[in-house]
């Protein structure tokens, strides 16, 4: 079997924290090795962000490649920028398909822009099946919007339409995504299956706490509150850093320090380099006159993040919308409870009470006060952290991998 796996606007092998690197180049560069070693071909293409890297890695193993498609000037460019060169990203894959002589046996595409270049490649190859999966919704967006920029537009919101009705079956992560699917698209049920995201529960395990703090540069006494993830305002960190102003002084005193680390974006640039939204965070941690206890540490590999989970005594994503959130799911593989908010998958995902909180979205006060409850409560802490790898490990990627499998022979049928 030879899958032609679309990722247009960001490659899965990028840095994450970035502006539009995060759970999906995760999805789609596991998901790929997974395949891999189950012996599927897949082939991931994406739009080629730098004339210096080589058009076709082999970074994921397998004799499965990433392919660079030159669409568009080779740098990066916001994804409003990009979906004029989608003809050309397609014409790009019919091109290397021809030259290595491959016929694909079906498309699986992401985000509604790989969406349109999976159709036109469809309809060039005789109707090659194709499967899709949007990772985040631009209706869903729209209903938490805070300000028009960050609304999406007709041209998304057309373009999703567009790809639900060319698509043969679309991947949805959660029950709260097939009816988001079914109330504000009016999508067809028999297209919708529900398959979560995965871990590597090889990468992702509980690491001793000591050990854990020594590789990120923490004492053994310092406490860490941990968010990871892009820094834009739908991640609702802003509820976080108030939440951390409402702690009492007894969690913040020098003899038994609690940090607030943020882990994403762009924090060692230039001030007018800087997004507006890390500003603006920044300036609200000044303000509050937070001080050393909330560090914007900005990208950090993926090889580390296991440290950083296995080091916190708890995540925080108080986010406004998420489809799925896989980093609630590695920090729970590493043992660590998850206090988030109540919206799309995260509701699904993370067991009230058990492997953490959930709360409302944007109650700076509840937060804190479930904050505190896990940093004062050191029994409450453990018992969470074991039944939040029990409840991880149910999303391992080999047994996500074979359903996806499933859906392919389905559509090829």
């Amino acid at each position: 079997m030879r899958i032609a796996m679309l990722s247009y606007h960001t490659c899965p092998l990028a840095t994450l924290g970035g502006k539009d690197t995060g759970g999906m180049n995760v999805y789609v560069r596991d998901l790929t090795k997974e395949l891999g070693k189950l012996g599927i071909h897949v082939d991931v293409f994406t739009r080629s962000q730098d004339e210096h890297v080589p058009h076709v890695l082999h970074d994921l193993g397998y004799g499965n490649r990433v392919v660079h498609i030159q669409a568009g000037p080779e740098e990066p460019k916001g994804k409003a920028d990009i979906a004029k060169y989608i003809p050309e990203f397609a014409e790009g894959i019919k091109k290397f398909a021809e030259e290595k002589g491959i016929i694909y046996d079906a498309l699986h595409s992401h985000y509604w822009m790989s969406g349109l270049a999976a159709e036109i490649l469809s309809n060039a190859w005789g109707g090659t099946p194709i499967v899709h999966m949007f990772h985040t919704l631009g209706e869903m967006k729209n209903r938490v919007a805070r300000s028009d920029e960050e609304r999406a537009g007709e041209e998304r919101l057309h373009g999703e339409r567009q790809v639900l009705r060319q698509a043969k079956r679309v991947i949805v992560a959660t029950m709260a995504e097939l009816t988001q699917l079914r109330f504000l698209y009016k999508a067809d049920a028999n297209k919708l299956s529900i398959i979560p995201p995965g871990v590597d529960t090889s990468h992702f395990y509980p690491i001793d706490s000591s050990e854990a703090k020594e590789f990120i540069g923490l004492q053994p006494k310092d406490r860490m509150i941990l968010f990871v993830g892009r820094i834009e305002p739908l991640k609702g960190v802003d509820t976080l850093i108030q939440a951390m102003s409402y702690l009492s002084d007894d969690l913040r005193n020098k003899e038994n320090p609690v940090h607030l680390a943020i882990v994403g974006g762009d924090v060692h640039v230039d001030p007018h380099e800087m997004s507006a939204e890390m500003k603006r965070l920044q300036k609200m941690s000044d303000d509050l006159c937070m001080g050393s206890t909330i560090l914007f540490l900005g990208k950090r590999a993926q090889d580390t993040l296991p440290y950083y989970y296995s080091a916190a005594e708890v995540l925080v994503m108080p986010s406004l919308y998420e489809s799925f959130g896989m980093v609630a799911l590695e920090a729970m593989a590493c043992g660590t409870p998850v206090i988030a908010s109540e919206v799309g998958g995260l509701g699904y995902l993370v067991e009230n009470g058990i492997t953490g909180y959930t709360i409302p979205d944007s109650d700076p006060v509840m937060l804190s006060e479930k904050i505190s409850l896990i940093l004062r409560d050191h029994d409450l802490r453990g018992e969470m952290g074991c039944h939040a790898v029990a409840h991880a490990s149910k999303y391992e990627w080999g047994l996500v991998a074979k359903q996806v499998v499933d859906v392919y022979k389905e559509v090829i049928g």
